[in-house]
């Protein structure tokens, strides 16, 4: 459709943003409609304080808080800016709190923000306001500042009026209308909008929009205090709403913003205070407007008094006013962007602070009108991401509450969550825990790091000693378990990747059209390839085994893959793909003895000349139905081996028991990763995503040209143009980093650590990371800034363990 119809439900500053950018790229039969007044329509950007920091842990965030500076910056009401740049500056008070501004002045590097660590003295030099004695370091980036949301709406909305859209205020939607799957009407209470497209851009009401198309939105709505203080002293007579940098004292979970002579004062430290979208009043109903809550003074008490402790000059005031303002929360704090998976045309742009949203209202148009985001990377952002019990409403509640608890503290990437768990454990989970398994969490499955029964190979297999942060989450076993692995032989749990059965006559076809490998071999063969966007970006990369002519098993990396290849299944019902992963599991049978273990198990052929590498077979180890793929992520000669979960507890037992004369261990995903790094295999959404494609990432292997798929076009042009590389970094001996840390050369930040492990069995630190291709030369010396750190590294040729393929080969 050239210029489809399209209703935005919700005109905050997210809608608002959406329709000045899909109208910028032609589409201008857009209607913005809201059930309250306009530009201050009652949801959660009529009250934001507007503090926009764009450091995050996560890329794509930033990405988008730059993009809405940028924006901002530019806009104007009544001559006045949108945003005031004024900077932003994060303060620590204890030398814990230190280290966390050095990683996060680290993320903004990477990511390319310019920022600089100050010192005491220069902290308060920057905001006079801050107790020198208690203050120990700050992180000033100076392009942060304070977004005025309600006339970046009002600003947004008009560019889109300009260009022929229609905004319509109170205008209350009571239905979307979606026969036969797809919409074509929104219903409000002044009658029909016709739609070939809907966009909920609804806020806090989210879930409630969400579900008139029958869709579960994981989003939970919770207060936040924002106070204002009484005029203060030391700031009478300012004439400018802003001139001080917006403050964050993280280590007190407090936020601070300067207007004219007063002070706000926003709080995530008190008890988290969800409530359910339904329960939201109207416009109508509400004292001062839906979003805002009534303050609760005795929950601000502690704020109040860390507040007075840091900057001296409040207390000379007081509290004049609060709110307990709604804003959304999820459960992995990131957006919610994408298509309804049951209903066509149904799309949400969700869960969006002021911070981000002018970079989603663009990257929202990009989908729209192009199919796929030129400006950002969005898997973290996309809404088909989560599992089937991610959706469960306890989930949701329990871990959105626990995300507004956490939003402040120091996160170690490894963390696990605490609660909720157990959810999802694999049939070897009584055998793990017998063996002293260490758990963490992956996509809700118990997933084990190391077994502490292997604390005995310490004594013959040792590790470095690492460092406090790369060490957390981390026992020197794991060195032991990957050297066992490389000597000697493994299990590996492999049950938490992703599972696909694709059948049907039209099975084939299908692959090949979704592929960028040639994945139709005889029955038996397994290729590793990888699904692109039409401009060539990775979305993903798997393996597919043809286990029989019309029926394959495709190995993905999450529930979007699942719901990408849905969203391309022939009309004609000659493909099926269903999600085999919960009644299935799989062991990694790895190393050079792997074979003496299987091997009298089963009257199989696991010579060199019976199952060859990436080749896979159906057979039985002892009474135990497994298909196999001669296939290792870890380097080594071995197999993955799937059976169903009722069998799963006894092909442990079996291969366990078969392996002792072998000295087989259990390893976990410490002594993996360090092991995929050393032979520089990649990871989806850790070394690739889809900003990048495969030549730049080392697997142009995995593309064939000489025949279509989705991205074929795209690539033949970007083949010729690389100018970046995913690049192997040797660090030195005893040392390591964790990942997401800036590469400097001249120091200057011209790249980042996408993973990072240590490679036991080169006894060096191993990182990956994206350089210019120039700097991407084997020798070649840059530093990692880590922490207060410069490490040094040397681009190294990979893979640095079994570069000629005879241990896997063998």
């Amino acid at each position: 459709m050239p210029n489809p119809k399209v209703v935005i439900i919700g005109a905050g500053v997210v809608g608002a943003a959406l329709a000045d950018e899909l109208t910028a790229k032609g589409w201008t039969d857009v209607t913005v409609v809201d059930q309250g007044d306009l530009p201050e329509a009652g949801g959660s950007s009529s009250h934001a304080p507007g503090l926009v920091f764009q450091a995050s842990p996560t890329k794509v965030l930033t990405d988008l808080a730059r993009y809405t500076v940028q924006k901002f910056c530019a806009l104007e009401v009544d001559g006045e800016s949108c945003f005031y740049q004024v900077g932003g500056l994060e303060v620590a008070t204890t030398p814990e709190r230190v280290r966390e501004l050095q990683r996060r002045q680290g993320w903004l590097q990477s990511w390319g923000v310019e920022c600089e660590m100050l010192d005491a003295a220069e902290t308060v030099a920057h905001h006079p306001l801050l107790d020198p004695q208690a203050v120990l370091a700050g992180l000033f980036i100076a392009t942060d500042g304070l977004a005025r949301s309600v006339p970046a709406v009002q600003a947004q909305l008009g560019r889109a009026v300009s260009r022929g859209a229609r905004v319509l205020a109170r205008h209350e939607v009571l239905d979307v209308l979606a026969p036969d799957g797809a919409v074509r009407a929104v219903v409000t209470d002044h009658g029909e909008i016709a739609a070939d497209i809907v966009v909920c851009c609804a806020g806090i009401w989210g879930p409630k929009v969400a579900a008139l198309v029958g869709l579960d939105l994981p989003l939970t709505p919770l207060g936040h205090q924002l106070a204002w203080t009484a005029p203060v002293p030391a700031l009478a007579g300012r004439t400018a709403e802003a001139t001080l940098p917006i403050l964050r004292h993280q280590g007190h979970d407090l936020y601070f913003r300067e207007k004219f002579d007063r002070i706000g004062i926003g709080y995530y430290g008190h008890k988290a205070m969800p409530m359910d979208a339904n329960d939201i009043l109207g416009v109508d109903e509400a004292d001062v407007m839906p979003s805002v809550l009534e303050f609760t003074p005795e929950d601000f008490a502690p704020a109040w008094r860390e507040t007075q402790a840091l900057l001296p000059a409040t207390r000379e005031t007081e509290i004049a006013s609060g709110i307990n303002g709604l804003f959304s929360f999820t459960t992995d704090n990131m957006p919610l962007i994408g298509e309804s998976p049951q209903v066509a045309g149904f799309w949400v742009a969700e869960a969006v602070w002021v911070t981000h949203s002018a970079g989603v209202g663009r990257a929202v148009a990009e989908l729209l009108v192009d199919g796929y985001s030129s400006s950002f990377d969005l898997h973290e952002c996309d809404l088909a991401r989560f599992e089937p019990h991610q959706l469960a409403p306890d989930y949701v509640r329990v871990r959105d509450c626990r995300n507004f608890d956490e939003v402040y503290d120091i996160l170690h990437p490894l963390q696990p969550p605490t609660d909720l768990r157990p959810i999802r454990v694999s049939p070897f989970y009584r055998r793990q825990q017998e063996l002293g398994a260490q758990f963490l969490e992956a996509s809700g499955w118990e997933r084990p790091q190391w077994y502490d029964t292997n604390k005995d190979l310490v004594a013959t297999y040792p590790a470095p000693e690492l460092d406090e942060w790369s060490s957390r989450f981390w026992s020197p076993i794991v060195a032991a378990e990957a050297r066992v692995t490389r000597e000697r032989v493994a299990l590996y749990d492999m049950t938490a990747l992703k599972r696909l059965e694709v059948s049907g006559r039209g099975a084939t076809d299908f692959l090949q059209h979704l592929v960028t490998a040639n994945i139709a071999k005889t029955v038996g063969g397994v290729t590793y390839c990888l699904m692109l966007n039409v401009d060539g970006g990775i979305r993903s990369d798997i393996t597919v085994a043809r286990l029989a002519t019309n029926r394959y098993q495709v190995g993905v990396n999450g529930n979007a893959d699942l719901d990408w290849m849905r969203r391309h299944l022939p009309a004609d019902g000659t493909v099926q793909v269903h999600d085999i992963t919960p009644g299935t599991c799989c062991i990694g049978l790895w190393g050079p003895l792997a074979r003496e273990v299987l091997a009298p198990l089963t009257s199989m052929n696991l010579g060199k000349d019976g199952l060859k590498y990436f080749r896979s077979a159906r057979f039985y180890v002892g009474t135990v139905p497994v298909t196999a793929l001669r296939m290792s992520y870890v380097g080594e000669l071995g197999w993955e081996l799937y059976t169903t979960s009722d069998h799963g507890e006894r092909l442990w037992d079996l291969l366990w028991d078969a392996g002792q004369a072998h000295g087989i261990i259990a390893a976990g995903r410490g002594a993996f990763t360090s092991l995929r790094l050393e032979k520089g295999y990649r990871a989806y959404g850790a070394d690739m995503t889809a900003e990048h494609d495969p030549f730049e990432a080392g697997l142009g292997f995995a593309v064939k040209l000489d025949r279509e798929f989705i991205g074929r076009d795209a690539l033949v042009q970007r083949k010729e143009q690389v100018t970046r590389r995913l690049t192997c970094l040797l660090l030195p001996t005893g040392t390591t980093v964790v990942g997401k840390e800036p590469v400097l050369a001249d120091g200057k930040p011209v790249g980042y650590v996408t993973s990072a492990a240590y490679g036991h069995t080169v006894d060096r630190g191993v990182a990956y990371a994206w350089l210019p291709a120039d700097l991407a030369t084997v020798g070649t010396t840059v530093e990692i800034g880590y922490f207060d750190q410069r490490i040094p590294a040397v681009v190294a040729a990979e893979p640095l363990v079994d570069p000629d393929m005879t241990r896997l080969r063998g």
